[in-house]
């Protein structure tokens, strides 16, 4: 059995650098990699090209490298959550790419399942098609979109095993598991590690071949975005 545990996230994060593209798992601010994003502001890693659904808020998540203008682009679905982001968009310090959230999860997908490219029908007749390939099936218009290239994934999951195995605990399961193998080396961080042939097989939601190396977070605050309470009587 393949041991993929790493002792820390220093060690986890070896090898990346500047103006490296990295993808970034969760929705919101739930199920985000925050081991990882905090060491590469530690690591104060420079021009780099981000792909995640959001880019989280102005002092956590994401929005921690875009303070520190770590961040040359910022591939997204939804990202008005973030006045920062919005700032450095609006006066060109930041390249965005806005894309539909489905179109988003297929181009992980498609990397992560070794194909080039795939035809969708989201977008066309609109800018995201701007100057790609179009084409017709079956009397309906659909854009050519190209899998992700990324160097590293950082992914969070609930429980994984020293084999990379993952389990993943409701909504923060979103975009994690199609990020994993869809970059060049995928980072797993777990609130709890777990021996090898400890998970049920038919519990796992991503097998270990997707992932180079797992480590188990130091902390996890795991931030509400948008606390919404009843009112009391």
């Amino acid at each position: 059995m393949i041991n993929k545990k790493v002792g820390s996230v220093q060690e986890a994060l070896q090898g990346v650098e500047d103006s490296m593209t990295f993808m970034l798992g969760g929705f919101g601010l739930c199920g985000i990699p925050e081991n990882s994003i905090a060491e590469l502001v530690r690591l104060g890693v420079k021009n780099v090209s981000c792909i995640s659904n959001n880019a989280g808020v102005d002092d956590f998540g994401l929005g921690l490298l875009l303070q520190n203008h770590q961040i040359k682009k910022m591939t997204s679905s939804y990202v008005g959550e973030n006045d920062e982001f919005e700032r450095q968009m609006l006066s060109g310090e930041l390249e965005v790419e806005l894309i539909p959230q489905g179109t988003l999860a297929e181009r992980c997908r498609a990397a992560q399942g070794g194909f080039p490219a795939f035809y969708t029908p989201a977008g066309y007749g609109t800018e995201v098609a701007e100057g790609k390939e179009t084409r017709e099936f079956n009397g309906k218009m659909y854009v050519l979109e190209e899998a992700f290239k990324a160097d590293f994934a950082f992914v969070k999951a609930w429980k994984g095993d020293e084999a990379g195995n993952l389990i993943f605990k409701g909504t923060a399961r979103n975009f994690n598991p199609c990020m994993c193998g869809a970059a060049k080396i995928t980072v797993a961080e777990v609130e709890e590690l777990v021996p090898a042939g400890t998970l049920d097989p038919n519990h796992v939601h991503v097998p270990g071949i997707f992932v180079q190396r797992i480590f188990q977070g130091e902390k996890f605050e795991k931030r509400i975005e948008q606390r919404t309470v009843r009112k009391r009587d």
